[in-house]
């Protein structure tokens, strides 16, 4: 393992970042807030550090997979704790743990706050709603930069990696279909950046001409795009009274649970590419059914079908299946049938190549596909069966890959709930809390439902959801390389 490469990443990622901070400065000032100072204080630490950190760490090597795979683990750490100084330092959240769980919990794209119960932080007592404006949006860039990437936004804008980002886009994005859009891997990284910001300002301009104020518009495209959930309102989406906002959020929560890669070409004329995408299709069907089951449900438990709940069964499903965490409804106060299918999507996830948490699509029907085809082989043992999607073969290392990420995945999932029982929790809110947190989802079941936050999780269980939510976002194998032995021999 070579330190010099790795500390001149991060340093220059500090500095990125300490600049990013000059936006919410700005706002702080114009509306003469008090987080001010704690982003004054924020930015000249990181442009402190950074700086001469990449400045005396200079080399021209290439990166190679090994220095990857621990730059971008130890980005993600670095990002989160430079998005908890601005919270910290400005008095709005006081605590080192919570300071850092809200920033991973934002920077990871999970949504999980721990904002909104006065007697852990009685300095906002109208909960989110009190946060100064520099804060709140703050919260929603953190996000946003995280939605597509901290180090796809690195290679996007900074030439300074070469050849080296090849080993970086890898390390983060480790699915089993990865397609690259470009040849090169900056070109493809930059792409897909434009794409992320035009739907956002899209959507920025949707929300604005259905009413929402300017301010709350950026910030709900902000966590929209990258299916994060951070709201600007207690209420989350709720808040709204408004069915045009909740289309709106229910079309850009589905559009950014879609393989990017489909809309780029779309976008150059493709439009077929949605339909003839078996993992979209499948994609589709998953949302189609579930709202309808929803749907129905609630109609024949209350007798009566409105408006109001088609739009909370579609847009609690498009929620929690692309691990976006908005809140249109207490779905808590449904049957627990319908708990237990929303519990489920929270493992599955949306496309791969798209900003959602959880398994991903693909990797479900990939497992489902591998099961199916080792039935049919044992009833004809010596027959060829490849595994198959669609017209597209499988090979067998894409298969043992997703394969050794499920057994991780449901391993880390099972350990972090036995952890959080250990903790006096119940076993209904350990396993939803667990599972939103590796799914990247925010809102959970039990103590930590829609309408609740994490509080008054003990400081223990915020530390292992913070390492779940790193675990979800960089997909395992990232992560749990750096424990091998090998890796540092």
């Amino acid at each position: 393992m070579r330190f010099k490469p790795l500390f001149n990443i991060l340093g220059s990622l500090l500095s990125i970042l300490g600049c990013t901070m000059l936006i919410p400065l700005m706002l702080s000032w114009v509306h003469n807030e008090s987080d001010f100072n704690g982003f004054l204080h924020s930015l000249l630490i990181c442009i402190t550090l950074g700086l001469p950190m990449w400045y005396f760490t200079r080399y021209k090597q290439n990166l190679t997979n090994r220095d990857g795979f621990a730059i971008v683990t130890f980005s993600w750490i670095i990002a989160a704790v430079v998005g908890s100084l601005p919270f910290y330092l400005s008095g709005s959240i006081p605590n080192v743990t919570d300071a850092f769980f809200e920033s991973m919990s934002g920077i990871t794209t999970t949504g999980a706050s721990i904002i909104g119960n006065t007697s852990t932080l009685p300095n906002l007592p109208d909960g989110i709603e009190s946060l100064p404006h520099g804060i709140l949006f703050w919260r929603s860039f953190l996000q946003w930069i995280g939605g597509m990437g901290i180090v796809v936004f690195y290679i996007a804008i900074l030439p300074l990696l070469g050849v080296g980002g090849v080993q970086l886009f890898k390390a983060e994005v480790p699915g089993p279909v990865a397609d690259k859009i470009k040849p090169r891997v900056r070109e493809t990284a930059k792409f897909l950046w434009i794409i992320y910001v035009g739907i956002t300002f899209i959507e920025i301009i949707a929300l604005r001409i259905a009413g929402m104020e300017t301010f709350d518009s950026i910030c709900h495209a902000f966590t929209t795009m990258p299916t994060g959930g951070f709201s600007t309102k207690n209420a989350s989406i709720a808040h709204y009274d408004n069915p045009a906002i909740h289309y709106i959020i229910i079309i850009f929560m589905f559009v950014a649970g879609i393989n990017f890669t489909l809309h780029f070409r779309a976008i150059n004329g493709d439009l077929k590419a949605y339909y003839k995408d078996r993992e979209f299709l499948v994609y589709f069907s998953i949302i189609f059914i579930v709202s309808t089951i929803i749907l129905l449900t609630l109609a024949y438990q209350t007798n009566t079908f409105s408006g109001l709940s088609l739009r909370e069964s579609i847009f609690n499903t498009i929620s929690i299946l692309t691990s976006t965490g908005y809140v249109l409804g207490d779905y808590e106060l449904w049957p627990v049938f319908l708990q237990m299918i929303l519990l489920t999507l929270m493992f599955i996830g949306g496309m791969g190549g798209s900003t959602t948490g959880g398994m991903k699509v693909i990797r479900v029907l990939l497992l489902v596909k591998y099961a199916a085809t080792e039935m049919r082989h044992m009833l004809h043992s010596r027959a060829l069966l490849p595994v198959r999607i669609g017209r597209r073969y499988i090979k067998d290392d894409v298969v043992k890959n997703t394969l050794g990420f499920f057994l991780f995945f449901m391993s880390a999932f099972i350990i972090s709930t036995l952890l959080l029982t250990a903790m006096d929790l119940d076993l209904v809110s350990s396993i939803g809390a667990a599972a939103s947190a590796m799914g990247n989802i925010g809102p959970a079941l039990g103590e930590f439902g829609p309408t609740d936050n994490y509080a008054l999780m003990p400081v223990p269980g915020k530390w292992v959801l913070s390492f779940c939510m790193l675990l979800g976002r960089l997909e395992i194998f990232t992560v749990i390389v750096l424990f091998s032995r090998t890796f540092w021999k």
